[in-house]
């Protein structure tokens, strides 16, 4: 019921610039990825179990381990090993995250001054990197030896550049002006 709420606001607001008829034409968010490598600590298993338990308070959702599907030598990496984690949000999830990331982790980040807009791809796609977990408010400040850095894609239902820009402006995410 949320949801269809959004979709209506979007719809209103979004409908003048890009003629939509229909509140189903809208764009909307269809899911959020968060991901992680955790490079030289593959073979360290409390580090592994540590990275593992912060992505789960950040997101809310047990992280899916992601396999190396190549050895190489220079990285003395091994088919199979865990080479990072990744949590698929969707739905009410994926809402709350969102707005966890635009109203309280991003104003957090040090020296943030905006998203740039050319962050987001042919695809109606954006992808932001975070230097530090420790932005978010369920990490403790304690352990700041072991900080590491997340990759958060939004992916929406926009058709272009252009109308994810306005998409994700209507939704409050902080983009640069050009």
């Amino acid at each position: 019921m949320k949801t269809q709420a959004v979709q209506d606001r979007t719809f209103e607001a979004l409908k003048g610039d890009f003629g939509y008829s229909s509140p189903m034409e809208a764009p909307k968010v269809e899911k959020i990825i968060v991901s992680t490598g955790v490079g030289k600590a593959n073979k360290d298993k409390k580090r592994l179990e540590l990275i593992q338990d912060r992505l789960a308070r950040i997101t809310g959702q047990a992280p899916a381990p992601r396999a190396a599907r190549k050895a190489i030598a220079n990285f003395k990496s091994r088919v199979g090993d865990t080479v990072g984690y990744q949590v698929t949000l969707r739905g009410a999830r994926a809402e709350h995250f969102l707005q966890k990331l635009i109203h309280i982790v991003l104003p957090r980040t040090k020296d943030f001054r905006g998203v740039s807009p050319k962050a987001i791809d042919e695809m109606g796609n954006i992808t932001l990197g975070l230097k530090e977990h420790i932005v978010f408010p369920e990490t403790s400040d304690e352990d700041s030896k072991d900080i590491f850095g997340l990759a958060v894609t939004i992916t929406t239902t926009a058709k272009n550049a252009k109308e994810a820009e306005s998409f994700l402006r209507h939704l409050g995410l902080p983009l640069q002006e050009k």
